[in-house]
């Protein structure tokens, strides 16, 4: 992998195990997080999951899904208190990486238009908005956009 890890930083796959750390950050980072259930039926289903760990703690996750030559990023988290360290870019680059190894010559990824944090970060990955799914994410007072992305890998 050429991305570049910190010392103290570590990417392996996503186990089952790992669930009880990952269910602890995604109600903490995403306003509808995804339920155990979601995630373990994910991993049953084969799709591409990856933890991203500091010193032996569960910092950062992903789950991408691959058909014939696309790829689709299902989930893409980091901590809040990792966020705006650079981590968020680490995982990039290496979901990215594997995507190209497992044969991807596209990705996909959707985000909710609020999310400017996370729209900077794939735009610097070299993601591009393609279309929008109007009213897509459930809000308190109603419906969100979701800004459908693309890179070509």
């Amino acid at each position: 992998m050429s991305s570049v890890l910190k010392p103290d930083c570590q990417f392996r796959p996503m186990l089952e195990n790992d669930l009880d750390a990952v269910m602890a950050i995604e109600p903490t980072i995403s306003l509808h997080p995804w339920t155990r259930g979601i995630f373990n039926d994910s991993l049953q289903s084969g799709h591409a999951a990856w933890v991203l760990t500091r010193q032996d703690e569960i910092v950062g996750y992903s789950l991408m899904s691959i058909v014939l030559d696309e790829a689709e990023l299902l989930n893409f988290s980091v901590a809040a208190p990792y966020q705006q360290q650079g981590l968020g870019r680490l995982l990039m680059a290496h979901m990215l990486e594997y995507a190209i190894a497992l044969g991807a010559a596209v990705m996909f990824l959707e985000v909710r238009a609020s999310n400017t944090a996370a729209i900077a970060l794939y735009e610097r990955a070299s993601f591009v908005g393609v279309n929008v799914r109007r009213g897509y994410y459930p809000v308190e007072n109603g419906r969100e956009d979701a800004v459908i992305m693309k890179v070509a890998l």
